[in-house]
């Protein structure tokens, strides 16, 4: 009681060659760095010219070498790396015990380098992504230039469910308003309705409406969904978790 374990192990065993605590441990800060790795590439990605989506604080990236207008995101490109040294530290300490008879080892003092080096890098990421992602700049505009009318594709082809055609067939039908604006070098938001009704005579003047990314993102309201409303809740509901994860 006095060391605050819960209870007694029952078993002697399982008291002196057991780790599964310390692979439970490592597995999951191996999937926590795989979650964040996966964010900085994708942080990575935007932040390139190609892209521009968003800008990384000089205070986490460096220059290069060679060219003066470079900024390379280190610090991202080190949390990816990172990643696999984490995945590293559960394979070796699993690849340990898979031969290990049951009863104390000393092979299991490999366990004590891979628990300290995970716990140091995973703290270390933590801090560094913070810092990243609470001093980047979203680049609001270059985000609306990257959307185009053809994302709006399923939309159209919804709008089409809803006037009671089979989504495989709107799937189809959609498709070939797709092909016949490029093949007339026009985007499919400017196809003429006469275009579109040669396809399908569902469609109709208020088709319109659909060729609207705000309207997209706010007709899912479901948990989970895209609409503002919807993704307020997600973040209310993560913070509210976080808080009680702290007490």
């Amino acid at each position: 009681a006095e060391l605050d374990f819960a209870s007694i192990t029952l078993n002697s065993m399982d008291a002196i060659s057991d780790r599964d605590y310390v692979v439970e441990f490592l597995f999951v800060a191996t999937l926590l760095m795989t979650h964040l790795s996966r964010l900085a590439e994708d942080l990575i990605i935007y932040s390139t010219s190609e892209f521009g989506l968003v800008t990384l604080s000089d205070a986490f990236t460096t220059g290069s070498s060679l060219m003066p207008q470079k900024k390379n995101p280190d610090s991202l490109e080190l949390i990816r790396g990172k990643a696999g040294r984490v995945l590293g530290r559960l394979v070796s300490i699993i690849t340990v015990l898979k031969a290990l008879p049951s009863t104390y080892n000393k092979d299991l003092q490999e366990d004590k380098e891979a628990v300290f080096d995970a716990v140091d890098t995973v703290t270390a990421v933590l801090q560094v992504a913070t810092g990243v992602i609470s001093t980047l700049q979203i680049n609001k505009e270059n985000m609306e230039k990257a959307l185009t009318p053809e994302m709006l594709a399923t939309d159209l082809a919804l709008y089409l469910v809803r006037k009671g055609m089979p989504f495989r067939q709107a799937h189809t039908a959609v498709g070939k308003a797709v092909h016949l604006a490029e093949t007339k070098g026009i985007t499919i938001n400017n196809l003429t309705l006469e275009d579109l009704k040669s396809i399908s005579p569902l469609f109709a003047s208020d088709v319109s409406q659909v060729f609207s990314i705000v309207n997209s993102v706010e007709q899912n309201t479901a948990a989970g969904g895209t609409a503002k409303s919807s993704v307020t809740t997600q973040i209310e509901q993560l913070r509210e978790l976080l808080k009680k994860l702290k007490e």
